[in-house]
């Protein structure tokens, strides 16, 4: 996984009043779990653009005033009406401790299924991982070259290095479909 930068200052208030005002100030107010103690902090809004707003998933490295933590955002909260974010939790990694994240899938090749008139499908976007953070790649490509119409891949069917796919093993994350035209083909008879 790839690691991000962010800057971050303490947060002594906690209560309602204290984070609408931090809110007023285009700031979001955030919590570390996971460390010795619970940890809160705000970040400029804007500095979460690289983050949140991607599939991705990243080391964030926080430094708040001075403090260095390496963690991954595990929760974020949006305003139900405007999608301003309102609230990320972070929780804190070690270099040496495994974790489970969801990585997106990227698909590679083209599927005899689609050539024969199907259609491909991606059934989960997502595909959750478990490994050390040095370890865990950007995204999982999966090749559908083989992959023919009425044919899918699953979960427990993908293969890792130095890590190891918790997905359920009877998750379909891609399928080729049949299309409308290739079933009217396959019950028109035969010219004669």
């Amino acid at each position: 996984m790839e690691s991000i930068e962010l800057k971050a200052a303490l947060r002594k208030e906690t209560g309602k009043k204290a984070l609408k005002a931090i809110r007023a100030q285009d700031l979001v107010p955030c919590v570390l779990y996971g460390g010795k103690e619970n940890v809160h902090f705000n970040v400029a809004e804007s500095d979460f653009r690289g983050i949140i707003y991607t599939p991705f998933v990243f080391v964030v490295n926080l430094d708040i005033d001075g403090q260095k933590h390496q963690a991954l955002v595990k929760e974020k909260q949006f305003h139900p009406v405007t999608d301003k974010l309102l609230h990320v939790d972070f929780f804190e990694v070690t270099a040496d401790k495994p974790v489970v994240v969801e990585i997106p899938v990227k698909v590679v090749g083209s599927s005899i299924g689609v050539r024969e008139g199907g259609k491909l499908s991606i059934e989960s976007r997502r595909v959750a991982v478990k490994g050390l953070t040095k370890d865990i790649p950007n995204e999982i490509e999966i090749d559908v070259t083989s992959v023919g119409i009425g044919k899918f891949i699953r979960a427990g069917e993908l293969t890792a290095k130095n890590y190891t796919v918790v997905s359920p093993k009877e998750k379909r994350i891609v399928a080729v479909r049949t299309t409308r035209a290739v079933a009217v083909a396959e019950t028109a008879e035969p010219a004669k």
